[in-house]
């Protein structure tokens, strides 16, 4: 029997538009059974905190592919950011798409390895009951141990 096709993903960004590509993706894969792990780390372990689904933003400054009818420069702005985070809530909401706790329940319950960089977690003073629960806790070679042998390898 052949082995099973594995996904490695990296997740350094901690906006709300980037939670949703590894997230997707990974749940996505898991239902087709390819075996996926998502590493957050730096930034990414944003996702992974209780509080995500309040503290999770949009940054419209130096994102030029945002669907906002301005231009880039009034990113910059004061107040913009929460302007453009609630466009994208409203607009997730309106288009019936999963939100991310309901992404990380569905990466969960299908398999999903999720793992917070243990180096991270001490960089920056996360702590352990900072974080949602069900979550692996490694470096990066455990990491690369796995992406290894995947197939399959992303960065978001």
């Amino acid at each position: 029997m052949a082995d099973q096709t594995k996904m490695a993903i990296i997740s350094i960004h901690g906006t709300l538009d980037m939670a949703y590509p590894p997230l997707i993706l990974a749940s996505t894969a898991a239902t087709l059974d390819i075996e996926s792990a998502i590493f957050f780390t730096f930034y990414g372990l944003q996702i992974l905190k209780k509080d995500a689904e309040t503290h999770l933003k949009v940054a419209p400054l130096g994102n030029p592919a945002m669907p906002m009818p301005v231009p880039n420069i009034i990113g910059a702005i004061p107040g913009m950011t929460g302007i453009a985070t609630s466009m994208m809530k409203n607009m997730i909401k309106k288009n019936g798409v999963a939100s991310i706790p309901e992404l990380i329940s569905l990466c969960q319950e299908t398999g999903v390895r999720l793992i917070a960089c243990q180096m991270t977690m001490d960089l920056f003073g996360f702590k352990k009951e900072d974080m949602i629960d069900g979550l692996e806790y490694a470096g990066a070679a455990t990491f690369m141990e796995y992406a290894a042998n995947a197939k399959i390898h992303l960065a978001f």
